[in-house]
């Protein structure tokens, strides 16, 4: 018979070997492991998000050394890619949810896959492409450029149109203060890198503002994440908008967390320090946008109407400096923009569409296009979801809802230059995508407390032993978050299956949006050597004409060289062009008298940009290029594979 406490099943020799009670566990007292094995096994399982995250970025680096942009089609960057950069990415997403959901994880896991996210969508141009993308980058160098050469601000008598820059000069004058500091030619060196830097700097204040109203950090990391492959609008390269949104965020970040009703507010003195900090940033954003003290203005107002953030304040000190500004150094572009303005309010129909020259036109262009609408409805529509099911999140998260709608009402006042669309987008963006992770997670639930008391069960740590007397000031709740549990969101059916397809599907997405159009906004090493030939060579006062503005330095010296887009004019004036493109050119150009130059400039960006917006087909602008080649008003003085630079001949 086998001893007490074992079974029949075991071996023979077990049976008759002798049981040290020492050595040989019984049933009752289960074998213990070794500590040590016990740590390392801790170790292992707490960093097995290492493995996705170093896998995608394995993939990624793969990838951008295997991908070729020598040859872009009209799918931009998409077709380009080396598949793995897309297998690196679906890695990145699944590692992403799985660590995200996990509560064992530590908070610095999420954080590294929402930055590998950033690397792999904002670094990838920029390792990939040789020169800077976007014409408005070269543009935004050439303001900083003027800057630095002549030392200080001139009116509209100097510069024209380009005057409005002066009028706004907050970033020009601080990135020409960081060139000065880095000690290189122009910001050209370091702006393809931009991109990434601006989106590094939204996750602060968007961290600040989502914890405002939930410590869950599930909800907070998917709602990060969802912004990023949300804000596919492209306000992040090198320009004054992508820095004036971020101090957007962080405006709205100190407001939300340090202004509220009477009860919820710090000392008198501590508020007077943060009305301080306000009105830096917001002094820095009126001084170097046009757009985002407006956007600004609304969502103050919006959170000002609410009872839980009925502080005047922001509003009143936000409306005051916006208001200073524009009647002293902004009132010259102002004043001559005024009447169109007044014109388009109201004039919602106009201010949504894209008009002539911005309407994809093109398998690739009408595919991306979809993609990125798409992408934005898909996240609008979580964002509904979320506010429809979690009721008690949308009472808690108020005014991040009101956020979201704020930019609205702006579809009212003016298209912005067709864009007006896509900056309510970018606005819209981080309210909705607190809401569209709430549509997408399981369950989800906000701690109301920051003290350890909401952190313990209630059958342990009782009410009566934590009083709000003996606990720590700096741990004490937020005045509008009442210590109380508030209940999980309802399970959805199907949610642990769905949820991570549409991450995958939304992040996948941001491709196309994002870089689809690439085939416009890169530029060849060629391009930019061609133009910069041509601004080496051309007198004061000379004249360049080209087909539209997309093309690298298109503004270099621009307070010493004169341009003229023709397909910026009037459409019957384009159709003369084309009829009769060398006659009419040359009459355009005529005008210039020595010894400045008259140049007709056509390069590869140009025609990628009027075809894929709508605007003369590669053949017809062929048919421009070669009449003027064959012309004798004209002189070719400048050839490659990105384009081609003629003069025109002095009148004899």
């Amino acid at each position: 018979m086998p001893e007490t406490g074992e079974t029949p099943a075991r071996d023979s020799r077990d049976a008759r070997a002798p049981r040290d009670p020492a050595t040989t566990p019984s049933r009752e007292e289960p074998a213990r492991s070794e500590p040590g094995s016990t740590a390392r096994a801790g170790r292992v399982a707490a960093a097995w998000p290492v493995v996705p995250l170093l896998t995608a970025l394995s993939l990624w680096g793969w990838a951008v050394r295997h991908t070729d942009v020598s040859a872009l089609d009209d799918y931009g960057l998409v077709s380009a890619l080396h598949p793995t950069f897309w297998a690196g990415l679906a890695v990145l997403t699944a590692g992403f949810w799985f660590t995200v959901r996990d509560p064992r994880r530590r908070a610095g896991w999420p954080a590294a896959f929402v930055l590998g996210l950033l690397v792999m969508e904002r670094a990838t141009q920029a390792v990939l492409y040789p020169t800077p993308l976007y014409a408005w980058a070269w543009k935004h160098d050439a303001v900083i450029d003027h800057l630095l050469t002549s030392g200080g601000l001139q009116s509209a008598d100097r510069l024209g149109d380009m005057a409005v820059y002066d009028q706004w000069p907050g970033f020009f004058a601080a990135q020409a203060a960081l060139v000065r500091l880095l000690g290189v030619d122009n910001a050209a060196m370091y702006m393809a890198w931009w991109p990434l830097v601006s989106s590094v700097l939204l996750l602060l204040p968007l961290l600040l503002i989502y914890r405002t109203f939930t410590r869950d950090r599930r909800l907070i990391w998917t709602a990060l994440w969802l912004f990023c492959v949300g804000n596919w609008v492209g306000q992040d390269y090198f320009s004054p908008q992508s820095v004036a949104f971020a101090l957007h965020l962080g405006v709205l970040a100190v407001v939300l967390r340090r202004y509220g009703r009477p009860g919820a507010r710090d000392a008198r003195q501590r508020q007077a320090v943060w009305t301080v900090l306000l009105s830096v940033l917001v002094i820095a954003i009126v001084v170097s946008h046009q757009l985002t003290p407006g956007m600004l203005v609304v969502t103050l107002l919006a959170l000002a109407l609410t009872r839980r953030h009925r502080d005047w304040v922001p509003l009143v000190t936000t409306v005051v400096i916006f208001l200073a500004w524009c009647l002293t150094a902004a009132l010259p572009f102002l004043s001559a923009a005024m009447p169109d303005m007044i014109r388009s309010v109201g004039d919602i129909g106009a201010n949504v569409e894209t008009g002539y020259g911005s309407t994809p036109t093109g398998a690739g262009a009408v595919a991306t296009s979809w993609a990125a609408r798409l992408l934005s409805a898909s996240v609008l529509l979580l964002a509904l979801a979320g506010v429809l099911r979690a009721r008690e999140l949308r009472r808690r998260a108020l005014p991040l809802l009101l956020v979201a709608a704020a930019p609205l009402p702006m579809f009212v006042a003016s298209s912005y230059g067709s864009e007006m669309i896509f900056r309510v987008l970018m606005f819209m963006l981080p309210g909705a995508a607190f809401f569209a992770a709430a549509a997408l997670l399981p369950t989800s639930q906000l701690p109301a407390s920051q003290t350890p008391a909401a952190q313990t069960p209630a059958a342990q740590t009782p009410a009566a032993q934590t009083p709000a007397a003996q606990t720590p000031a700096a741990q004490m709740p937020a005045p509008h978050l009442p210590a109380v549990r508030t209940p999980s969101l309802p399970p959805l059916r199907y949610a642990a299956l769905l949820s991570p397809l549409v991450l995958l599907a939304a992040t996948l997405a941001f491709v196309p949006s994002y870089s689809g159009k690439d085939r416009v906004n890169y530029f060849p090493p060629g391009e930019v050597a061609l133009v910069r030939q041509l601004f080496d060579q051309a007198p004061d006062d000379s004249l360049v004409v080209a087909a539209n503005r997309n093309y690298p330095l298109a503004y270099e010296q621009y307070w010493r060289v004169d341009h003229y887009w023709f397909l910026e004019d009037t459409r019957t004036h384009v159709d003369d062009i084309v009829r009769d493109p060398a006659a009419v050119l040359a009459r355009d150009m005529a005008g210039v008298e020595a010894p400045a130059r008259a140049y007709f400039l056509l390069t590869q960006g140009q025609v990628a940009n009027s075809e894929m917006n709508g605007q003369l087909n590669s053949a017809q602008l062929r048919r421009v290029r070669e009449s003027v080649e064959g012309s004798p008003r004209f002189e070719r003085v400048a050839r490659n594979s990105a384009g081609v630079l003629y003069v025109l001949k002095p009148a004899s």
